[in-house]
């Protein structure tokens, strides 16, 4: 884990006190850093966490074959009985997908596409070239 995922993520997380966890995954599924809020417990222990992030993975790559088409995804939405689940996807020029970044929320947070366009897509578009370029170094 590099300390620029390991701050990507606590920036994204630190953004808003709604938000409970934050990580990065790359296109294979490997989680590559993760930040959780201090003080909650977590749903899903290490196992879980890093199965889900592999099918946050694989569901992105059947949702990109179509933004040649409807557009660019801004964010993809979950809403379980107890969090909010947001992934985001980081895709090239080519739309290949290079990163997942995942983050939940607390279930009771009611502006979270607020949070999402106004917190997080910032954060994410102001690190996008450096990640961009980090995922060719990984591939190499």
């Amino acid at each position: 884990m590099t300390n620029f995922f390991k701050s990507f993520c606590e920036t994204i997380a630190k953004s808003d006190k709604n938000i409970r966890f934050a990580a990065i995954v790359d296109h294979h599924g490997t989680i590559l850093a993760l930040y959780e809020r201090k003080g909650i417990k977590p749903l899903l222990n290490e196992e879980q966490t890093a199965q889900y992030a592999l099918a946050a993975v694989t569901r992105q790559y059947t949702r990109i074959r179509w933004q040649s088409i409807l557009g660019k995804i801004d964010y993809t939405w979950s809403s379980y009985e107890k969090l909010l689940r947001i992934t985001i996807p980081i895709t090239d020029s080519r739309n290949h997908l290079c990163f997942v970044i995942i983050f939940t929320l607390d279930v009771t947070t009611k502006n979270f596409h607020h949070i999402i366009m106004n917190k997080v897509k910032p954060i994410v578009k102001e690190k996008e070239k450096e990640l961009l370029n980090r995922s060719k170094t990984r591939t190499r």
